[in-house]
């Protein structure tokens, strides 16, 4: 099975499915993935939750960056986001791009869009790769 689908899957019992993510599309650029928000989503002006945004962009670029290293877990080490429409509800859908790597690290950038295709907010994130001991 694909490293993304195993993500998927097993996410569903996880904050992926408490979010309410799906995935929409994935190959070996980019990784996308949506959600249809609703007043669980929202802060208290009525907006989506800025944590939500945060959220669907750390996830789409962790998965991406899980996919390039064929599988081999990476943890965020920094996040970084700014907001720059309101989203309100509806759909939205988190793309992320790899823009850097090296042997231990890898540099992504992801953006949230509204169904209007608005710009929602963008992140940068550096994931660093786990070496798992045996």
């Amino acid at each position: 099975m694909d490293v993304i689908r195993e993500i998927v899957v097993e996410g569903e019992e996880r904050f992926w499915g408490l979010l309410g993510c799906r995935l929409i599309s994935s190959d070996e650029k980019n990784v996308t993935i949506g959600l249809t928000t609703n007043r669980t989503h929202w802060n208290s002006m009525g907006i989506v939750h800025g944590g939500v945004l945060s959220s669907l962009m750390d996830q789409a670029m962790g998965m991406l960056a899980i996919k390039v290293r064929d599988g081999m877990p990476a943890v965020t080490t920094n996040l970084n986001v700014h907001f720059l429409a309101p989203m309100e509800q509806g759909e939205l859908t988190a793309t992320a791009r790899v823009i850097h790597e090296t042997n231990r690290t890898i540099t992504l950038q992801a953006e949230v869009r509204d169904a209007d295709g608005v710009l929602g907010s963008v992140a940068t994130g550096t994931f660093r790769v786990v070496k798992l001991s045996n």
